[in-house]
């Protein structure tokens, strides 16, 4: 079926209100505007769907939300009579329409004959995960496009351990949304009607009080806060989001005497009014938290993203100033302070485990070593990390006590397979609270990890390339890449290539092809004489190339400076 044909097939379906069919009626005339809308599906993947809001079928929107539940439901089904009765649990976050989209996906599943326990209202991403294992659901599904701008909504599906759906789940959905006619291949019942039959249970503060205290159970030290309590001053934002609520009852019950919330970020809002992207990753968005920390005297910043999974922080350096602490940067620390700390309180397991990603910084690996942590890599994803996590334990080889990625996600304890940023932000705040005491402050801190590990460094480049456009010439540049790989990238020879789609890797001086661990995944890899690592993959959940510099310097000019030349080969791709 043509886009066109898809166009006028929804224009003509009763399933659209009045205003959906108003709103498609106002494109007739926008030939780009329909194909962007009707050109295909969105793409079923192991992130679930992501989109903006509009009608149509590229479009995140309820009829949508509606056919991927189906396709779930079907997979559910797949599993039999008790994997229906063990059922889904169902959770929102803040966003425009993310609550109707959470009771559409809910009805969908109980016509299907599946239970459902869904939040009264919006929830963290962790605390989905952690309901998923607390009841021993089936599956989950989580209505939220996580720090995306506003215009985006998105849904994510989990399976029985608690985390993101693995590929073959993903893939088999993926073909069963291929036969389901998105109108008329729907079963649906009324919400009150499932919900008077048994078939939608809702979850409340009962499921809030279960998860946190899993989350507090994470505290190694309450001494240093109750030490510095009457001085320490923070500030914390949930960027209109998920953490507002339980963020501050875990950092109060820390010990926290002075914790100053941005009041006009504590209103729940999907619109986002006080930032341009609700993303803890860009600290323009910080501005008020800034502000706020200036007139109390706090030293110290965190905000967590819409959804609550990531976590950004701030901290003060030597001029006074605020600085933002990257992904990478507050992982090291969390790392480094963490596994000091377990150890000081007894609770560091015999064969502690690490788990990064390709993308994250091998400062990451240094540190883990050297405290006698073996650590892992995983490809980008939760999933993933929950995947190894699993293995290596079930396997008896040793307890992963920490995974984390560079784009601000962390995961800790053994009650969720997700990032955490409520747990995450407890644990930020506690290592604070004990450089304090040591009279540091995490920029203090920061500096002498690089001083006892090494000057590393991190930059992302993302290269977006939106419409359907954009991903041809995402596909064209990942294929060019491959065709012509390059030889030198800023004049310094390139060691090793690595191509994690087959997991070959190729010795660029002898030609040798051999095999690494890691394969399946769209991800190039480049090793360079100078220990530099540059890696270039498609976002799974934006309209966007990647590409990481991963270097290393004899102090922090050298460093910067491979950033800036490595960073001038990445503005080529694009020309």
């Amino acid at each position: 079926m043509s886009y066109m044909q898809e166009y006028e097939k929804w224009l003509a379906s009763p399933a659209l209100n009045e205003q959906e069919h108003a709103e498609l009626e106002s494109i007739r005339d926008d030939e780009k505007e329909i194909r962007e809308r009707f050109y295909g599906p969105l793409e079923f993947g192991t992130a679930g769907l992501r989109g903006t809001m509009k009608v149509g079928l590229h479009q995140m929107n309820i009829h949508v939300i509606r056919w991927a539940t189906q396709g779930f439901a079907n997979v559910i089904c797949a599993e039999g009579e008790e994997a229906k009765r063990r059922g889904v649990a169902l959770c929102m976050d803040c966003r425009n329409h993310s609550m109707e989209f959470a009771r559409a996906a809910a009805e969908v599943c109980a016509a299907n004959g599946i239970h459902v326990r869904i939040f009264e209202s919006l929830r963290p991403t962790p605390e989905l995960s952690f309901a998923v294992r607390e009841y021993d659901c089936q599956a989950g599904i989580n209505v939220t496009a996580s720090h995306n701008p506003k215009e985006y909504n998105g849904y994510k599906v989990y399976w029985s351990d608690g985390a993101q759906l693995p590929p073959q789940h993903a893939a088999a959905i993926a073909r069963e949304l291929e036969q389901i006619d998105i109108f008329t291949g729907i079963r649906r019942m009324e919400f009150d009607d499932a919900k008077a039959q048994g078939l939608i249970e809702i979850m409340g503060a009962e499921t809030d009080e279960r998860f946190m205290s899993h989350v507090m159970a994470m505290v190694n030290d309450r001494e240093s806060m109750a030490k510095v309590a009457d001085t320490f001053h923070m500030v914390y934002t949930p960027f209109h989001g998920c953490g507002w609520k339980l963020v501050p009852e875990a950092l109060r019950g820390l010990g926290v005497k002075h914790l100053h919330c941005v009041p006009e970020q504590m209103v729940l809002d999907g619109s986002f009014p006080t930032v341009v992207s609700p993303n803890p990753e860009n600290p323009e968005g910080f501005y008020l938290a800034i502000q706020l920390a200036d007139k109390v005297g706090a030293d110290f910043i965190l905000g967590t993203d819409p959804d609550s999974d990531r976590v950004g922080i701030m901290v003060r350096s030597r001029d006074g100033s605020f600085i933002p602490v990257t992904g990478n940067q507050t992982g090291v620390l969390m790392l480094d302070y963490l596994i000091g700390a377990m150890r000081r309180a007894g609770k560091l397991p015999e064969h502690p485990y690490f788990l990064k990603t390709i993308v994250t910084t091998e400062m990451a690996r240094k540190v883990a070593e050297a405290n006698g942590v073996t650590c892992c890599d995983t490809f980008t994803g939760f999933k993933f990390m929950a995947e190894k996590k699993n293995q290596l334990e079930s396997q008896g080889l040793g307890h992963v006590i920490m995974s984390y990625e560079e784009s601000y996600g962390y995961m800790l304890g053994d009650y969720v397979r997700d990032k955490d940023a409520v747990t995450a932000s407890l644990i930020l705040t506690e290592m604070a609270a004990w450089y304090a005491v040591q009279g540091m402050t995490l920029f203090d801190a920061l500096e002498a990890l690089y001083r006892k590990y090494g000057f590393y460094g991190e930059k992302t480049h993302n290269l977006v390339m939106p419409g359907l456009d954009g991903l041809e010439k995402m596909a064209a540049l990942m294929k060019s890449l491959r065709a012509d790989p390059p030889t030198h990238i800023a004049g310094i020879e390139v060691l090793r290539r690595k191509d994690y789609t087959d997991g070959s890797v190729i010795d660029c001086r002898t030609g040798e092809k051999t095999a690494m661990e890691l394969s399946g995944s769209n991800v190039l890899r480049y090793e360079l004489a100078d220990g530099t690592s540059i890696l270039v993959r498609p976002s799974g959940t934006e309209p966007k190339i990647k590409v990481y510099i991963l270097t290393i310097g004899k102090d922090e000019a050298e460093r910067d400076g491979n950033l800036a030349k490595y960073s001038q080969w990445v503005a080529t791709l694009t020309k």
